[in-house]
C-alpha cells in the first residue's frame, strides 16, 4: 500500500494557499458532465454535496435517516470552535493549531492540522450567513465560551444545540440544491459496498431500506462522510443507527485503515443505570465552564452531596490540573473520574459516577444566566435522572464518544483507493490521538465547505477514467454479493437476537479495549471476537424478510460489520504499545497516571491494509515529523 501525504512544502501557513493554486481546475460547462455520489448527510455531508452542486456538479446523497435532519451531528451540544480572537485573549490560528496538535499527543499530521485552524474563521461567517443563531453578547457581538485543552475562549455556540442549528443551516443549502434538481437525495438508503473498477472508486451498492430494493450507483467519484464508529461498544453517546459499515466495507475494497484503535472518551456523560440502556446520553463539556467536578475526599461517602461540606470534598480536575482545573481535556478528565472511582469515592449506585456541581456559579451568576447558557442542557438532565441541576449536583461518568480513527486520508483527503474520498469523523486526519471539544463540528464543516471543493475538481481533471455503468461485471457482482449475504443472515435461523449479541461484543470490547487496555487483555479479547463471531453466524435469528422495511436485518448487516472491525481495532490497540491521548495503555503511565508516550517508535499512523477473509490485516506506517509544535511531555497542570 502506497502511502502518499500529498503535504504540500513551504512555511505552513502559506502551504493551503499555495496548493489551492496548484491544484487542477474543472472549467464550468464540464463540472456539469461529472457525477459525485456523497453517503452522509450529516454536517461534513451536507455541506459537501452542497458546496458540490453549487460549484456545478452532478450529486448524489445518500443517508439512511427519513430526513438529513435525523443525522446525528444534531446531538453535537456545546460548540464549535473558531480561532476569531474576539474575546482579545491571545487566540490565534496558530493558536489553535497548537492546541490541537498538543491535544493530540503529537498523532496528526501538522499540515492538516494547520489548514483546519486556518479555515476555522471563514466557517463562522458562512453560518452566520446562513442564519445559524449563535449566542451573542450584550451589544450584539457572536459570544464564546472555553472548551477543554484551551485557556483561551475560541468556542462559538447556540446554547446547548450547537449541532443541531448549524445541521439546519447545512440542510437549507442541501435543500436548496435539491430543488434546483443539482441533488438527487436518497433517504432511507444504506450502503452496503463499494465498487471499484480498474484501481478506483466508480460507485456504491445500496439497499432502499423500505422496499429492499438493492440498487447500483455509478459515479466519477464517491465521497464517504458516514461518521465513527464508537457504537461497536454498543454503549456509547452515538445514535442507535451510527455505523461502521460504509467505512469498513472501503477498508475490504483496498481503502487504508488509520489508527481505528483510537477511541475518544467523553468525561462527562449520564452513567449507565442498568441493563435495559442501549445508549448512554452525553451532557456536553460546555458545562465544566460553570460545573466542578468533585468526589468526596472518604471513601465510600453516601452523604448526600449538600451534607458534606467544601473541606471534605476533593475537586479532583482542579487539584491535579490546575492550570486548566475543570477544563482539563477529555482524555485526561475522563481517567481522573476513573482513577477516583476505581479508589472507592464514586458517587450514586455503583460508586460509578462523579459529581458535576454548579452551586457556586449560580450562586455568583444567579439561576437565569445559568438557564441562559445550559437551559436545554440542565432540562435534558432532569427529565432522564429525576433531579435538577439547579438544586442539587450532576452525577456524570466517562463514556465513548467520538472515534479518531478512521480511513487513510492524504492532504486532499484522498483514500489509498483514487476517487474515493472521506470527510468528517469518517477520517482519521485531524485529531491524533485526542480530539478537543468542539472541533468536530469544525473538521466536518472545513472539510465539506471548504476543502473537498477544491480537491475533489483536481482529481475529475486529471482523473481521466472512462464512463461505465450499471452493467458493469464489477456493480453486478458487488449486488450479487451484497444480495448473498443479506440472504445468508436471514436464513441462519437461530436462536438469539442481534441486540444480544452487538451487547456481548461491546462488553468485551469496553471492558478489554475501553478507556483503559493492557496487553494481556487484547490478547484475550483477539481470541474472543471470532468465537463470538463464528457464534453470531451459526445462531443468529433475524425475523423477517428482505423485501420491505426489516430493522433487525439492517442492525444484523451493522453488527456482523462490527464483528470483524472489532478485531481490527484490537490489534491495533495491541500493536500500539505506547499510551497516549484516548489509546491508554496500562503498562506506560508515569508515576501520576499520565500516558507516556514511545516517539521513537510510534510517532506514526499505523494505516492498516485487508489481506482477505481469515488472514491478518497488513500493516503499512505513515511517518509524522513535527516543525512547528515540537512533541514534549503533554502537561495540562
Amino acid at each position: 500500500m502506497k502511502l502518499d501525504s500529498k503535504t504540500p512544502s513551504g512555511p505552513i501557513e502559506q502551504r493551503w494557499t499555495k496548493h489551492k493554486f496548484d491544484l487542477k481546475l474543472v472549467n464550468p460547462a464540464n463540472k456539469r458532465k461529472y457525477r459525485v455520489l456523497v453517503v452522509g448527510t450529516g454536517l461534513a455531508g451536507s455541506s459537501a454535496a452542497a458546496s458540490l452542486a453549487e460549484l456545478g456538479y452532478q450529486v448524489d446523497a445518500f443517508c439512511f435517516q427519513d430526513s438529513p435532519r435525523r443525522a446525528h451531528s444534531i446531538a453535537a451540544q456545546g460548540g464549535i470552535n473558531a480561532a476569531k480572537n474576539y474575546r482579545n485573549d491571545g487566540d490565534s490560528v496558530f493558536r489553535l493549531f497548537y492546541d490541537t496538535v498538543k491535544g493530540g499527543e503529537w498523532r496528526a499530521r501538522e499540515s492538516n492540522v494547520y489548514r483546519l485552524a486556518e479555515v476555522s474563521v471563514n466557517i463562522i461567517d458562512q453560518c452566520v450567513a446562513q442564519g445559524v443563531p449563535f449566542a451573542r453578547e450584550y451589544g450584539g457581538l457572536l459570544d464564546n465560551r472555553s472548551f477543554g485543552g484551551a485557556q483561551v475562549s475560541r468556542t462559538f455556540y447556540a446554547q446547548g444545540q450547537t449541532g443541531q442549528q448549524l445541521l439546519i443551516g447545512a440542510y437549507q443549502a442541501l435543500s436548496r440544491q435539491v430543488g434546483l434538481g443539482a441533488v438527487k437525495l436518497h433517504a432511507r438508503h444504506e450502503m452496503l459496498e463499494l465498487v471499484v473498477i480498474d484501481g478506483r472508486a466508480r460507485g456504491i451498492i445500496t439497499r432502499d431500506l423500505v422496499t429492499g430494493k438493492i440498487e447500483s450507483h455509478v459515479a466519477d467519484a464517491v465521497v464517504l462522510a458516514s461518521g465513527g464508529y464508537g457504537n461497536v461498544f454498543y454503549l456509547s453517546t452515538n445514535a442507535k443507527g451510527c455505523n461502521v459499515t460504509a467505512t469498513y466495507r472501503a477498508y475490504r475494497k483496498g481503502a487504508g485503515f488509520g489508527n481505528p484503535c483510537y477511541t475518544q472518551i467523553h468525561p462527562t456523560c449520564i452513567p449507565v443505570s442498568g441493563d435495559y440502556q442501549s445508549k448512554l446520553t452525553l451532557m456536553s463539556e460546555s458545562l465544566r465552564n460553570d460545573g466542578r467536578v468533585w468526589v468526596p475526599k472518604a471513601k465510600g461517602d453516601a452523604r448526600a452531596p449538600a451534607q458534606i461540606p467544601d473541606a471534605e470534598r476533593d475537586y479532583i480536575l482542579e487539584r491535579k490540573y490546575p492550570s486548566y482545573g475543570n477544563l482539563a481535556p477529555r482524555d485526561v478528565s475522563s481517567r481522573a473520574a476513573k482513577e477516583a472511582c476505581d479508589a472507592g469515592k464514586g458517587v450514586g449506585p455503583g460508586g460509578r459516577g462523579v459529581y458535576l456541581d454548579f452551586a457556586d456559579a449560580i450562586k455568583r451568576l444567579g439561576p437565569n444566566k445559568i438557564g441562559e447558557r445550559y437551559g436545554n442542557l440542565f432540562s435534558m438532565y432532569q427529565t432522564i435522572t429525576g433531579d435538577s441541576p439547579y438544586e442539587k449536583p450532576m452525577r456524570i461518568y466517562p463514556a465513548v464518544h467520538y472515534t479518531m480513527g478512521g480511513l487513510w486520508v492524504d492532504y486532499n483527503l484522498e483514500s489509498t483507493i483514487p476517487g474515493l474520498f472521506v470527510i468528517g469523523e469518517a477520517n482519521f486526519s485531524d485529531h491524533g490521538a485526542n480530539r478537543l471539544g468542539a472541533s468536530a463540528l469544525m473538521q466536518g464543516l472545513a472539510d465539506g465547505y471548504f476543502v473537498l471543493p477544491y480537491t475533489l475538481g483536481n482529481y475529475l481533471a486529471t482523473a481521466k477514467a472512462p464512463k461505465v455503468d450499471e452493467s458493469h461485471p464489477e456493480f453486478k457482482k458487488a449486488a450479487d454479493e451484497s444480495t448473498a449475504k443479506l440472504k445468508k443472515l436471514l436464513g441462519i435461523k437461530g436462536k438469539r437476537t442481534v441486540d444480544s449479541f452487538h451487547r456481548e461484543l461491546g462488553l468485551l470490547m469496553w471492558e478489554k479495549c475501553g478507556m483503559a487496555r493492557n496487553a494481556k487483555g487484547l490478547n484475550e479479547l483477539i481470541q474472543q471476537i471470532p468465537a463470538l463471531r463464528e457464534e453470531f453466524w451459526k445462531n443468529l435469528n433475524v425475523p423477517g424478510s428482505d423485501g420491505n422495511l426489516n430493522l433487525a436485518l439492517e442492525k444484523a448487516g451493522r453488527v456482523a460489520d462490527f464483528m470483524e472491525f472489532a478485531e481490527l481495532m484490537a490489534r491495533d490497540a495491541l500493536d500500539r504499545d505506547e499510551s497516549c491521548g484516548g489509546h491508554f495503555r496500562e503498562e506506560h503511565q508515569d508515576e501520576e497516571g499520565e500516558c507516556v508516550r514511545n516517539d521513537d517508535k510510534y510517532m506514526n499512523v499505523s494505516v492498516w491494509e485487508y489481506a482477505g477473509d481469515g488472514q491478518a490485516p497488513k500493516k503499512n506506517v505513515e511517518p509524522l515529523s513535527f516543525e512547528y509544535v515540537h512533541p514534549a511531555k503533554r502537561s495540562y497542570k
